[in-house]
């Protein structure tokens, strides 16, 4: 018998912060993260505004651990908050600038992703409707007016993701 493979399990995680030094330690690995988070972002922005989808869809990999990493950070900032700002408030006014810049560029990295998606819907949805013209037979109402196929008729499509 093979042994099952055991899943992996969340790391524990890490007590708040309760010194100058540990706060720092803190704050630098946040502004790294965020630092690595966007450039992965502004990257995969210029590629999908390039019309190179697959290109920025290679970073997603990427993108998601630098997430995760970035999540475990902000979930140890929050329990840690009232001592930072008690302690260290220069060092906390610091890290709200930057998370502010990060936050913009997060939105346009979204925008873009949102235009990408609704122009490639369109695109699939005019194939969709241009396939079922062509497959439904052209008739003519009473007036002599064109019919168009009714909805109950119309059939699905399918994409192919692997091309």
């Amino acid at each position: 018998m093979t042994p099952k493979p055991q899943a992996q399990q969340a790391p524990a995680p890490l007590p708040p912060i309760a010194t100058p030094v540990d706060a720092r330690k803190l704050a630098d690995s946040m502004l790294d993260t965020m630092n690595a988070l966007l450039a992965v972002i502004e990257r995969e922005t210029e590629l999908v505004r390039a019309g190179k989808i697959r290109d920025g869809m290679a970073l997603e990999k990427q993108k998601s651990e630098l997430s995760r990493r970035y999540a475990g950070e902000i979930s140890r900032f929050k329990s840690s908050q009232a001592y930072m700002t008690q302690s260290v408030p220069d060092l906390l006014a610091a890290l709200q600038r930057h998370h502010e810049m990060f936050r913009a560029m997060l939105q346009v990295n979204l925008t873009v992703l949102a235009t990408a998606h609704a122009v490639s819907e369109g695109i699939v949805r005019g194939v969709s409707a241009e396939a079922q013209r062509r497959t439904m037979p052209q008739t003519y109402t009473a007036n002599g007016q064109r019919s168009g196929p009714p909805r109950q008729h119309t059939a699905p499509i399918a994409v192919s993701r692997s091309l």
